[in-house]
């Protein structure tokens, strides 16, 4: 591992600075879960074909919800069948070693974090999470739990049931429920993403990891930027270039690694058993 690395990790313990990873769909790769972009990201539901940006909004929502709970059924059944992989499993060795130091900022909806034990205080689902739900209409704020009654195996993709339909009804007002995810054309917020916990946690951060993301959202990008204005390091751990290899090109505490994140993790996580 890169000196610079572990004297970066040194400092942090000497001086309770964060040390952080922020994660995503790249992550998941390894447990058969597709990240929805490129030829992924399109879905066939009859003879209609939309792409994953166009029907993965609020808009598309409240024009056709049922179409659009097919395909976050079907990518539910997906990431319920999935199981954590490597990476997921050394991020939680990692954070049982660094304790309050560590924080786990995830893009992630799939529960693979939480199957891996990661805990709920240290983590942070900047994308939402498919194990709940919420009121369509916004009658609260309260989440769900996905409901039982919705079968998640040898599904066909085309069909929800009137039974099926009728458990994703809001409890208080009876409107559809929708899954609890950041839609293409919805913002970040505190109340549902921790947008506010994310940014104070970049400005304490003395090391940030980026593994399994090719930069696409806003949010991950400022999170960045405020852990190198805070003369913080960023080490991209990517078996190819990102918007993020790009920006760390000319940084000082910049460093890119070209290599796959479980090595990557499993190696950094031996390190630190050495001194934590």
């Amino acid at each position: 591992m890169d000196n610079r690395i572990i004297e970066r990790l040194q400092f942090c313990k000497e001086t309770n600075k964060r040390i952080t990873f922020l994660v995503g769909a790249g992550l998941s790769a390894e447990s058969g879960i597709p990240t929805f972009r490129g030829k992924d990201g399109y879905w066939v539901s009859g003879s209609k074909n939309y792409k994953a940006e166009e029907i993965g909004t609020y808009r598309m929502f409240q024009l056709a919800s049922q179409e659009v709970w097919k395909w976050f059924l079907y990518r539910k059944s997906v990431t319920e069948a999935a199981k954590p992989n490597q990476s997921h499993f050394m991020l939680k060795e990692i954070e049982d070693l660094v304790g309050d130091r560590f924080a786990l900022i995830s893009q992630n909806v799939d529960s693979l974090h939480r199957k891996a034990g990661s805990s709920e205080e240290r983590t942070y689902l900047i994308h939402g999470d498919f194990d709940f739900v919420r009121c369509g209409d916004e009658c609260s704020s309260e989440l769900y739990p996905f409901p039982a009654q919705i079968r998640l195996t040898d599904r066909d993709k085309d069909v929800i049931t009137p039974e099926e339909w009728e458990a994703l009804r809001c409890p208080k007002c009876r409107e559809d429920l929708r899954p609890h995810v950041l839609w293409f054309d919805e913002y970040y917020n505190e109340k549902y993403f921790r947008r506010d916990s994310v940014l104070r946690i970049s400005k304490e951060t003395g090391i940030l990891f980026i593994l399994g993301t090719s930069g696409a959202t806003n949010l991950p990008r400022t999170v960045t930027e405020n852990v190198l204005s805070r003369n913080g390091m960023v080490v991209e751990v990517n078996i190819e270039d990102s918007y993020f290899s790009e920006l760390l090109s000319n940084k000082k505490n910049g460093i890119s690694v070209r290599q796959e994140t479980s090595p990557f993790l499993t190696e950094l996580r031996n390190e630190l058993a050495n001194w934590f």
